[in-house]
């Protein structure tokens, strides 16, 4: 007898999953979930599978929005079908059709309807090869698995010989030969796709209790999700991302709030300190456990004196301000960062100067007020501490640009077909370039990343010759290109390179400014005015005033061109954001 004993990972985002209902006073048992449990299978129909074992990838989510799964047995059938025998031979298409009523389910025997029903009809497990040949053709359950391993490997001396027992016993069972000759056939055929049933069942099993977990505990689901992948940048984005899509709000660590792993708080998701880079398990049993004996950290300054100085020094201080973690004792990052830089020295510890004064009275600590950093500088910060994003992102205020250039993600790169053409747009988080030797030409090797993912692009030395000025570590870039695809994977052979802040701009008919009544005076207008008034162009612009609680949008005989530096200008004087276009 065989045994194969797998560590799933899933087993222990569920377990703590579990531990986060606990921690709120809600007991639950997974092994009672019901598996007709239809916010589940909406969920599975939606395709808002990240994070659920089985269905996360980019194919999965394609085939479940076509399924429509409604029942376990669906469930069980996926997770055989996705595979890439069954995905070439047009099996999920065919199986699909069948469930939707669009192919009628026919049976050339009646008694392969009770074999094949959840099926519909069609040939998926190994379990069905064997109980076809035990209920037709008379074979012993250990006589059928000889026959079913005869057909999986292609033995062809083993099948000619079974398929005579076959025959043979379908005859004594009043199966008329052409029939017998035909299933025969159809079972050879479907073995060599043929897949384990129970297997894939225990693996359904699996992906339903996640599907449920995050259909019913979405919030708590998605923390175990993160602290389970904190060790895998790639998928901390895609869970980050998806948070936001499930309207979770993700928060920054904090030191008065995180412990080691991620935290449920309320509807929100509280970063663990162990995100921080550098902050090391001693750093951080060090900081809980002073928290804990002498309660909450009251300011930065209390944080450098009571924290241990062997094991919290200078660096991870400063990480946990690039990170956030001072954020709710109501001090901006770059004043905070200030005043560990004027309270520490080289080493990490204390100066040895007035600690009483500086400590004593917080408002006598120097630049307590600080401007914060500007939105790119904090999410540079934010992302050197934590490997990625969680205020903000960089590809946000070019949303718009984005879609306007039908741009996918990186995630879509996944199931893109060979040659597809694709436009990309993301941040140049590493660059490789390379001389060719048969030309002596420079071309580059890139990972182009976004809010959901990263993918390599190869951009060859006709292309790099034209854009190698753009070609810089955390450039914002718009690429077009196609897909090319092997063993390892997919990645993008680059045609086009461009500046982000800049793609596609001149298409775009109509520019809207939106303004706070309390910046639309006669005064601001006229500055507004006057900076259109130096780029002339045919994109119309609009002014959407807001005052009261009402908003009114004016169309203006003002046309001009989009420009980055225009788009810069207007944004400082109305805000961030308050520039749209179509």
């Amino acid at each position: 007898m065989k045994f194969d004993f797998l560590g799933l990972k899933t087993l222990t985002v569920i377990q703590k999953t579990l531990d986060h209902l606990r921690q709120s006073g809600r007991e639950f048992s997974i092994k009672e979930i019901p598996l007709d449990d239809r916010e589940t299978y909406e969920l599975l129909s939606s395709g808002q599978t990240t994070g659920v074992f089985q269905l996360e990838s980019a194919g999965m989510k394609d085939i479940l929005l076509k399924m429509t799964p409604n029942r376990f047995e669906d469930l069980i059938a996926l997770v055989a079908l996705y595979r890439p025998g069954p995905i070439g031979s047009g099996m999920i298409d065919d199986f699909i059709k069948r469930k939707k009523g669009k192919v009628a389910v026919k049976y050339d025997l009646p008694q392969l309807k009770e074999i094949l029903d959840e099926t519909y009809g069609v040939i998926l497990y190994q379990e069905q090869v064997m109980r076809i040949a035990n209920k037709l053709g008379n074979f012993s359950l250990g006589q059928a698995d000889i026959l079913r391993k005869a057909m999986g490997k292609k033995l062809d001396d083993v099948m000619a010989k079974q398929k005579e027992h076959f025959m043979a016993g379908a005859a004594k069972n009043g199966i008329p030969e052409k029939k017998a000759d035909k299933i025969f056939d159809l079972m050879a055929m479907f073995a060599e796709y043929g897949f384990n049933k129970s297997h894939s069942a225990a693996y359904a099993y699996v992906s339903f209790q996640t599907a449920y977990l995050k259909a019913h505990y979405p919030v708590e689901f998605m923390a175990a999700t993160l602290s389970a992948d904190m060790n895998d940048t790639d998928k901390i984005v895609k869970s980050i991302s998806e948070c936001r899509k499930m309207k979770i709000e993700i928060l920054p660590p904090d030191i008065n709030e995180s412990g080691s792993e991620f935290r449920v708080t309320g509807n929100a998701i509280r970063f663990g300190l162990v995100a921080v880079k550098g902050v090391g398990q001693a750093a951080i049993e060090s900081i809980i456990e002073v928290r804990n004996s002498d309660g909450p950290f009251g300011s930065v300054a209390d944080f450098i004196t009571r924290a241990d100085s062997r094991k919290v020094n200078k660096k991870v201080i400063e990480g946990l301000v690039k990170a956030g973690a001072f954020d709710s004792l109501g001090i901006s990052r770059s004043a905070a960062m200030n005043m560990v830089a004027d309270t520490l020295n080289g080493n990490g510890k204390t100066k040895n100067t007035d600690q009483q004064s500086m400590f004593g009275d917080e408002s006598s600590v120097p630049d307590a007020d600080t401007a914060e950093w500007d939105e790119t500088e904090l999410l540079m910060h934010e992302k050197e501490a934590l490997g990625f994003y969680i205020t903000g992102h960089p590809l946000t205020r070019y949303s718009q640009i984005l879609a306007k250039m039908k741009a996918k993600r990186t995630s879509d790169v996944e199931v893109a077909s060979d040659k597809e053409e694709v436009v990309l747009g993301g941040i140049l988080r590493s660059v490789k370039k390379k001389n060719v030797k048969s030309t002596g030409d420079m071309m580059a090797y890139v990972t182009l990343e976004d809010d959901e993912g990263s993918v390599e692009v190869i951009i060859f030395s006709e292309l790099f010759k034209g854009v190698n000025m753009l070609i810089k570590k955390d450039a914002l870039v718009l690429i077009k290109g196609s897909i090319d695809r092997d063993e390892k994977g997919a990645r993008v052979r680059a045609r086009e390179v461009v500046r982000l802040d800049t793609a596609g701009l001149n298409g775009f008919k109509r520019i809207e400014i939106s303004l706070p009544g309390t910046a639309s005076s006669g005064e601001r207008m006229k500055e507004i005015r006057s900076l259109v008034s130096e780029y002339p162009g045919d994109c119309q612009l609009y002014l959407k005033i807001r005052l009261n609680g009402i908003q009114t949008l004016i169309a203006t005989d003002i046309g001009l061109k989009p420009d980055k530096m225009l788009i810069s200008s207007l944004e400082t004087m109305a805000g961030s954001g308050a520039v749209t276009f179509s």
